[in-house]
């Protein structure tokens, strides 16, 4: 054997050594979840049958994404996540035209240490409280009236910075900032959050607490909302209070799980708090109770019902009563079959967005369709991973 080739054997040997430690995995995946749906009472009095629901689905959000680590030596890893939003039944962007406006953060993740992570991500209550709602099975016709609380994960974060521990016994914590990026305002449309889990056995519970500031206004008069969180307006219940200085979210989760059924019971507190530039003069607050429960009627089928009360108070008073069920019927590991339904009813009022007030509309979930006092919907779905 010639020295040229010693030299590219010896080369490659290198390589081979080098990317064998490195132990580098991207993985691509995805998801799409459309549905026919039927809404009773939509955007008016009237009846309206579609494909799909924009990029938010039904049970899960439609997606593609690529996530990838790389082994750096000591138990320490880089990590990244690139996510992208779809509407399935249109092929357009999500989360207002965002490439990848579900995620975009990267990392570094020790088991001994937990993670930092930098980038648009969930915060802390999507990450350890969601898991154990009946959001995280039946998805968004079991989230609170107008997602008034975020129950449905309806924003993300941008320019955040989290650090979630390890688990340690059944626990573990999460806390986030996300910086406003304002000259001379350090804390205008800044937001923080931090939350906490906690599972042994067939019992779980989990709770946080989320804040977002607004932007300052120029004018002194404020129209909508700017800030580091996206902001969970997505329909006639809350749209009033875009406006606000300021959004302040707790919330708490209990779940158990006993034979096939697996129960759960939620609370939160969401406050819209105004300053001198808002349209509105008092602090809206929204409390809401929900409970749901779970049967795992065989390997294949679950089944669902849950009820979610919310009381507006503050600025306005108005009270949201929906009932919710549901039925998912796999076909296999990564396709399934679904069927969901729930049906609201308003009283009351709530902020026009003007500084008045408004009959308060029905608005299930988070689809942001607004319509009389009451509201039905129907989707008969269908879901694939890859």
């Amino acid at each position: 054997m010639n020295r040229l080739a010693l030299t590219s054997l010896s080369l490659s040997a290198l390589c081979a050594a080098g990317l064998a430690h490195a132990q580098t995995s991207v993985t691509l995946y995805g998801t799409i979840d459309t549905s026919i749906t039927f809404i009773n009472h939509a955007n008016g009095n009237a009846n309206q049958w579609s494909l799909g629901n924009t990029s938010f689905g039904n049970l899960s959000g439609s997606r593609w994404g690529l996530k990838g680590a790389e082994d750096l030596g000591g138990g320490l890893k880089a990590i990244f996540q690139l996510e992208n939003g779809f509407n399935p039944s249109t092929g357009t962007l999500g989360q207002g035209g965002r490439l990848f406006g579900r995620q975009a953060y990267v990392g570094l993740t020790a088991e001994q240490y937990g993670s930092l992570t930098l980038g648009r991500q969930y915060d802390p209550l999507v990450d350890l409280v969601q898991g154990i709602t009946a959001d995280n099975y039946f998805g968004s016709v079991f989230a609170t009236p107008g997602d008034v609380d975020n129950y449905d994960n309806s924003f993300r974060v941008n320019n955040a910075v989290k650090y979630t521990t390890p688990m340690w016994n059944g626990l573990r914590a999460s806390a986030m900032y996300a910086f406003g990026g304002v000259a001379g305002s350090t804390g205008s449309e800044q937001s923080y959050a931090a939350a906490v889990a906690w599972t042994s056995g067939p019992l779980s519970l989990a709770g946080g607490y989320f804040y977002a500031a607004n932007n300052q206004a120029a004018l002194g008069i404020r129209e909508t909302w700017i800030s580091t969180s996206d902001g969970p307006f997505d329909g006639p219940i809350n749209a009033g209070y875009a406006a606000a200085h300021s959004l302040a979210i707790a919330r708490a989760a209990a779940q158990y799980i006993i034979g096939p059924f697996t129960m759960g019971l939620g609370y939160s507190n969401a406050r819209y708090a105004p300053d001198a530039s808002s349209v509105f003069r008092n602090t809206q607050k929204y409390n809401t109770g929900q409970g749901f429960v779970n049967y795992q009627l065989n390997p294949a089928l679950l089944l669902g019902v849950g009820y979610s009360y919310t009381r507006a108070n503050g600025d306005t008073s108005a009270n949201y009563h929906q009932v919710s069920i549901g039925a998912d019927y796999s076909l296999s590991k990564r396709t399934d079959l679904y069927m969901t339904a729930a049906w609201q009813h308003a009283s009351g009022e709530t902020g026009d967005g003007l500084g008045g007030s408004m009959p308060a509309e029905a608005s299930i979930g988070s689809y942001g369709y607004s319509g009389t006092n009451t509201q039905a919907i129907v989707n008969f779905g269908l879901r694939h991973k890859f």
